[in-house]
């Protein structure tokens, strides 16, 4: 695993945002460096594999509670809102991490040829699994990060490798799960349709009842299983959407508060303050203002540690 460790720590250093996170230019393909635990992080993820390379990290999906160390895997199968925590990294020895989003229609066309398993109950529904990784896996994805330098090759060789990352997690120890996830019948798609709904308009009033129809469940059925598999409320659910993308819009962008309020679909600022300071223990202005000055600490950090090194 050692070279892609020095892959992922030498493109996330040059790229990384202010949360050590890097979306690369590989489509689905992203990573993380992170030298000093810095608290919990909120996120949305889409469903992907996690590769830690090195460090451990602390995730909560849902009602489940893992921490995924060096060498394992964490699969997250829906559009799930994730606490992170790193709770192992230091300068010497960064956290590292590489991501790769898993595509639905890959899955489903794989799981037929596959085979189908024995559908879940709602109340077995998981939406985390750990596993040690598997050598086909690492192989796969230190594959994905050697298209970073050759960009022209993406089109031709990405969706072969992507094929066979799919092909060896459903064969994996979690693979019946996962063709469960991927059956159009089953709880957890059904209701990764009305997810989607929310995402895709999370900056709008969306309908419960809407959403209850695209699932095909009874609204009183929805309410329960949306609970159960994410832990939130629908409405607590798009609430968490919109504070996440107004936080991107601050730090990543440098939006004002009240910009990047209106912008995911607040109507009231001073709501939108009150809502974000329960989600990330800060308001907003003092929040971006902590993290400016971070940014601009290791900055000055990496530039000192260069003239060092000249």
């Amino acid at each position: 695993m050692n070279p892609l460790i020095q892959a992922v720590q030498t493109y996330a250093t040059l790229h990384a945002n202010s949360d050590g996170l890097v979306l690369s230019r590989v489509p689905g393909l992203s990573m993380m460096c992170v030298e000093i635990p810095a608290g919990d992080l909120q996120s949305i993820y889409k469903p992907l594999v996690c590769l830690v390379l090195q460090g451990s990290k602390r995730m909560m999906v849902g009602h489940q509670d893992r921490v995924i160390s060096a060498g394992e895997s964490a699969i997250v199968s829906a559009d799930m809102p994730v606490v992170g925590r790193i709770v192992q990294a230091k300068p010497s020895e960064p956290y590292l991490a590489v991501a790769v989003e898993l595509d639905m229609i890959i899955m489903r066309e794989l799981a037929t040829h596959l085979g189908t398993s024995p559908p879940q109950r709602p109340s077995e529904m998981q939406t985390l699994f750990a596993e040690d990784t598997e050598a086909e896996v690492i192989d796969c994805v230190s594959r994905l990060m050697k298209l970073l330098d050759r960009p022209d090759s993406l089109p031709l060789l990405r969706p072969g490798i992507m094929q066979e990352l799919h092909y060896w997690l459903l064969s994996g120890p979690h693979g019946n799960a996962l063709r469960d996830i991927a059956d159009p019948d089953s709880y957890a798609s059904r209701l990764a349709a009305a997810i989607a709904i929310l995402r895709a308009e999370y900056t709008s009033r969306v309908p419960v009842e809407q959403l209850a129809t695209q699932a095909g469940m009874s609204l009183s059925s929805f309410h329960k299983h949306f609970k159960h598999m994410t832990s939130l409320t629908p409405g607590q659910y798009q609430q968490r959407l919109r504070l996440i993308e107004a936080r991107r819009l601050m730090l990543d962008e440098g939006c004002s508060a009240s910009h990047a309020a209106f912008e995911v679909g607040y109507e009231s600022v001073s709501q939108f303050t009150r809502e974000y300071g329960r989600l990330f223990q800060l308001p907003p202005k003092r929040d971006a203002l902590r993290f400016q000055k971070s940014s601009e600490a290791a900055s000055s950090h990496a530039a000192a540690s260069q003239r060092l090194g000249a």
